[in-house]
């Protein structure tokens, strides 16, 4: 009976860090997972930011060519007229 019990008691504590070392693991693999999540989101950010600063970029070049054009010309007018 004592040699039964002593290898029931070895088993729990086998199981119990086997089941330990799977807890580590898996909080290590969901850590890694949401650090992971969260770099992929601020490059979306960043990406998106990035964009909308390019179309105010293009657009602020554009205005600027078409105001300097109309500018241009309007000066030429006076000038010849």
């Amino acid at each position: 009976m004592a040699m039964r019990m002593r290898q029931s008691l070895a088993q729990l504590e086998q199981a119990f860090v086997h089941e330990t070392q799977q807890d580590r693991q898996r909080r290590e693999h969901l850590r890694r997972t949401a650090a992971r999540r969260s770099r992929r989101r601020a490059y979306e950010r960043e990406q998106a930011r990035s964009s909308l600063r390019f179309a105010l970029l293009v657009f602020s070049l554009i205005a600027t060519a078409v105001i300097v054009t109309v500018a241009m010309f309007e000066t030429l007018n006076m000038l010849l007229a």
